[in-house]
């Protein structure tokens, strides 16, 4: 398979995860782990479908103990973190801030490349900070400080987490992605674990509810795993990390449509700065590998 085929397979994981939040929205009150270990468990079975006609995808399951470590730590922390924050700050402010990861992999990358930080990756850095800070305050920087929310807090948590998985990834590109299929049913194990011991059961209330979690377990939190986890491996790392600017726009326009939060000039410019600070700070590493993609393709 080519970079440029592998590179389009992890852009059709950032396609999926714009509707992350909604479905999110959507689930009802079910508490953060027992969400994460239901959603979890639908994405391993999506892996553990395919096996059925691929039975060789099961010994991608025996990797060493770092390899579990990356891939569990990575999903667990992060996507327990989302959910946990989704619950306690609105949807679209979580959203855009959480969406900060793909400007953290540009510069995560430019330290695993060994390339130096130029003044763009840090100009870049500022700007999706700004955009972050606007759509919290809604342009009144007035009250920065009570705006802040512990959701808010858990948002940022999850921007560093994910880069930081999603860059090292990169470090066991020989691990085939049908392990992604273990990582999911040992992350919805240990949310079970912590929903047992620190939630009270909450079933989905309506046919919506159950069908958001649904939709949400084998879709963004199962196929677009094993996108996102092929085109970190095989495709250029550097494009993907741009096409992902993509995300928190489409992520917002998906909530706008859905009518679960109202237009603000605020939303609008902070979009703009988070995608342009994330532009900015991969101006000469994407157009400069966008050319090798060309010729390797």
């Amino acid at each position: 398979m080519s970079r440029n085929t592998s590179t389009l397979i992890g852009f059709g994981a950032v396609l999926s995860w714009a509707l992350l939040a909604l479905l999110s929205v959507q689930s009802g009150k079910v508490p953060p782990f027992q969400l994460t270990a239901m959603t979890f468990f639908l994405g391993g079975l999506v892996g553990m479908g395919s096996w059925l006609w691929r039975p060789q995808g099961v010994a991608a399951l025996k990797q060493d103990w770092r390899v579990w470590l990356h891939g569990v730590a990575g999903l667990f922390l992060y996507h327990a973190t989302y959910f946990a924050a989704i619950s306690q700050a609105p949807a679209i402010e979580v959203s855009l801030i959480a969406y900060l990861w793909p400007l953290f992999i540009v510069v995560l990358s430019v330290l695993l490349l060994g390339e130096s930080m130029e003044w763009n990756h840090v100009a870049g850095v500022v700007l999706g900070l700004m955009g972050a800070f606007l759509v919290i305050t809604r342009g009144d920087t007035s009250a920065l400080l009570p705006a802040l929310t512990t959701g808010h807090l858990l948002a940022f948590a999850c921007a560093f987490i994910w880069s930081i998985y999603s860059v090292l990834a990169r470090r066991f590109k020989g691990v085939p992605s049908d392990a992604v299929t273990g990582f999911c049913l040992a992350t919805a194990a240990l949310s079970l674990a912590c929903h047992l011991v620190f939630e009270t059961t909450v079933w989905p209330a309506t046919a919506l509810q159950w069908l958001a979690i649904l939709v949400l377990g084998v879709f963004p939190l199962g196929l677009g795993f094993y996108a996102w986890d092929h085109g970190m491996k095989h495709g250029d790392i550097m494009v993907l990390g741009a096409l992902s600017y993509a995300t928190p726009i489409l992520s917002t326009l998906v909530l706008l449509a859905a009518g679960l939060t109202a237009p603000h000039w605020s939303i609008l410019l902070a979009c703009v700065l988070v995608v342009g600070g994330a532009l900015l700070a991969a101006k000469d590493l994407v157009f400069g590998r966008q050319d090798r993609l060309g010729k390797e393709g």
